[in-house]
């Protein structure tokens, strides 16, 4: 049996030594980089700028976010600026200058911002609708001229509202999907959680309906985390925090 020259024992050995060098210390894994995203809640007392962050990593073809910080916009809510709109654009700029300096600059252009009216909102369009058109016209102005990349200012309706509050819940309940114990993304095999919202005059119970049959016309469909998920919100009207506080209070009158 030959055996292998020195030079060459020499020569493999220094190869090896060298991979595993580079392997562990000159080859770096590149980040997931990290993207953002920004919400206004323009809700009936006020509004909130929340931005959330993500990486490229999906389950299901579904993102994964956590919410990074919050800002309350100065004042009550858009609505209260029926009669002097542009006053409302102007209580968002605080809030969006906060917000360029929390997101790095370079991702500002490529920052989603969306703002979504609820409540209070809905009730104006529905008694001033052209009051309603002015307020979102001047919001749309302020939004489109900051550096982030504008997607949309609406007034969502009662299902869309209550459809996405069903949504944050039960992802923050990891009712959706969770982590192993590796840290990978994997399906909870829990079920989901219906949800009571109690506003000031009405509640809302959101629950998702297991049969086709089920769905009503005016139910969301929600695709996520390689489900179907389809929603129904039933509304209860009377039965508010305000309405209730009234009720308590005419029995201790009594």
């Amino acid at each position: 049996r030959e055996l292998l020259p020195p030079w060459l024992v020499i020569v493999a050995g220094l190869t090896g030594i060298v991979l595993l060098c580079v392997s562990t210390k000159d080859v770096p894994v590149a980040p997931l980089r990290t993207k953002y995203g920004i919400v206004l809640d323009a809700g009936p007392s006020r509004t909130i700028l929340f931005i959330y962050q993500w990486t490229t990593t999906k389950a299901n073809k579904t993102g994964v976010i956590k919410g990074c910080s919050s800002c309350p916009v100065q004042g009550l809510g858009v609505s209260s600026y029926s009669d002097s709109p542009q006053k409302a654009g102007k209580s968002l700029e605080p809030c969006l200058n906060w917000a360029q300096n929390e997101i790095p600059a370079e991702q500002h252009s490529q920052t989603p911002l969306y703002l979504g009216a609820t409540a209070s909102m809905r009730q104006l369009n529905l008694t001033h609708p052209i009051l309603s058109d002015g307020l979102l016209a001047a919001l749309t102005g302020t939004l489109k001229s900051s550096p982030f990349s504008f997607q949309g200012a609406q007034i969502l309706s009662s299902p869309e509202e209550e459809a996405f509050n069903w949504v944050a819940v039960n992802y923050v309940l990891e009712n959706f999907f969770k982590y192993d114990w590796q840290g990978q993304l994997v399906p909870s095999g829990k079920g989901v959680a219906g949800v009571l919202s109690v506003g000031g005059t009405s509640a809302q119970l959101t629950s998702e309906l297991e049969e086709e049959k089920q769905a009503p016309e005016e139910g969301v469909r929600l695709q996520l985390y390689g489900q179907t998920h389809r929603v129904h919100t039933q509304l209860c009207p009377c039965h508010g925090a305000e309405q209730l506080r009234r009720r308590l209070l005419s029995l201790l009158i009594q």
